[in-house]
């Protein structure tokens, strides 16, 4: 392959030392490790998805709305090419955010509907896979925040002098990271109680 004649012309600055090209490999290296990660415990949520479903269906059938929330917002991550070129696609990365967080949100409404069914609750299987769910959240929190870290690393190193110079000849670019807005609302489940009756209101005044 013929390199194009700036690139000729950098050369001795690139191989000298401090160019950061070493620097800028290994961490690019680190983040396609930390994102496979993350997509590895996104993927074991994923998978228990139709387990969860179908048990809690067997206890709560009419709560049709919640269990299509959960199974069309896995149906739309599936959708999903998580492959390393989505790290180059901040857009197409805000994508896989969104629709992981939508899956988030319906787990969540899920988990809080099935408070209202103690013979759910008590079932075994059940009991199991909301256990397996909560340690698979644990180590998606754990994952995303080494995928945080490694794109912190590699965001600082583009932007820093000589980095910078060596990260655009080569076409190396700033990485999409995971964002923190909304992730509470998230992960706290919605406030369901089927019980408490529905205010009454008050009577018409009298013109």
């Amino acid at each position: 392959m013929r390199l194009p004649f700036s690139i000729l012309l950098l050369l001795p600055f690139i191989f000298t030392a401090g160019c950061g090209y070493n620097t800028l490999q290994q961490q690019d290296e680190q983040i396609k490790a930390a994102w496979s990660e993350v997509i590895n415990q996104y993927q074991r949520r994923a998978d228990l998805v139709p387990n969860l479903v179908n048990t809690v269906k067997g206890y709560a059938e009419h709560e049709k709305e919640v269990l299509t929330q959960v199974t069309d917002a896995r149906a739309r991550i599936g959708s999903i090419q998580a492959t390393p070129e989505l790290l180059n696609n901040p857009e197409a990365f805000k994508q896989f955010q969104d629709a992981q967080g939508q899956l988030s949100g319906a787990l969540s409404r899920l988990l809080a509907v099935a408070e209202n069914y103690p013979q759910l609750k008590a079932d075994g299987l059940f009991r199991d896979l909301q256990a397996q769910l909560e340690g698979t959240e644990n180590r998606i929190t754990v994952a995303r925040n080494r995928y945080i870290e490694s794109v912190r690393d590699f965001n600082v190193t583009v932007r820093s002098f000589p980095t910078n110079v060596t990260a655009k000849l080569f076409g190396l670019g700033l990485k999409p990271n995971f964002t923190v807005e909304n992730e509470q609302a998230i992960s706290s489940p919605p406030k369901v109680d089927f019980g408490k009756p529905a205010p009454v209101p008050a009577p018409a005044q009298p013109f």
